[in-house]
């Protein structure tokens, strides 16, 4: 019967063996955390009246309230128009009304929710920026370790230390090298 590992306690054995505890997180992450928190409030706080303003109104009439807000008014219209409600006359008995008011109110609409993916466009933009130079400096530190690994290795004598894909892994990656490869390929050229 093989042991499982997932509810296993902690190996001990090593003094450098943090302990590790349920549902707590790494220190460095709780800072990352933290410091991502923090960035997205200065970013908010950042934001003119206009676009607080316009991320407003697009995150209400996203919402299901909005949705109930529009079938109430929209009935009612329809009803009052149709003569289902007494005492209340016909203001728009073809509907032309509504129809302009829900095709101005579509233009204002479609223009705040622009608003809105415009600006989460450019933060996604600065967080892909940031991923990209994580990732830049992660390959780098990947194999910076790889050279090291090896070379420990070939001084033990183990021999997968001389696997040619090694040598390979071991070259540092140039970005705009890649970038140029991508860009040839999506223009139909090959290498």
């Amino acid at each position: 019967m093989r042991p499982d590992y997932r509810t296993a306690p902690p190996h001990r054995d090593s003094p450098s063996a943090p302990p590790t505890e349920p549902n707590v997180l790494a220190s460095v992450l709780e800072r990352n955390i933290d410091a991502l928190r923090d960035k997205r409030h200065e970013e908010e706080r950042k934001a003119g009246l206009q676009e607080r303003i316009a991320e407003t109104i697009t995150r209400f009439t996203g919402s299901m309230a909005f949705v109930y807000v529009h079938l109430i008014l929209v009935a009612g219209w329809v009803a009052a128009n149709l003569g289902l409600i007494p005492g209340v006359p016909a203001f728009d008995p073809t509907f032309v009304i509504l129809a302009t008011f829900a095709s101005v109110e579509a233009i204002f609409l479609s223009t705040f929710v622009l608003i809105s993916q415009n600006r989460a466009a450019a933060e996604a933009d600065r967080r892909s920026q940031l991923d990209l130079q994580t990732n830049l400096l992660s390959e780098h530190e990947i194999t910076r370790l790889l050279t090291l690994t090896r070379a420990i290795a070939e001084h033990l004598g183990i021999s997968e230390a001389r696997d040619p894909t090694l040598r390979e892994l071991e070259r540092h990656v140039a970005p705009e090298k890649v970038l140029d490869r991508l860009t040839e390929e999506e223009d139909g050229r090959s290498p």
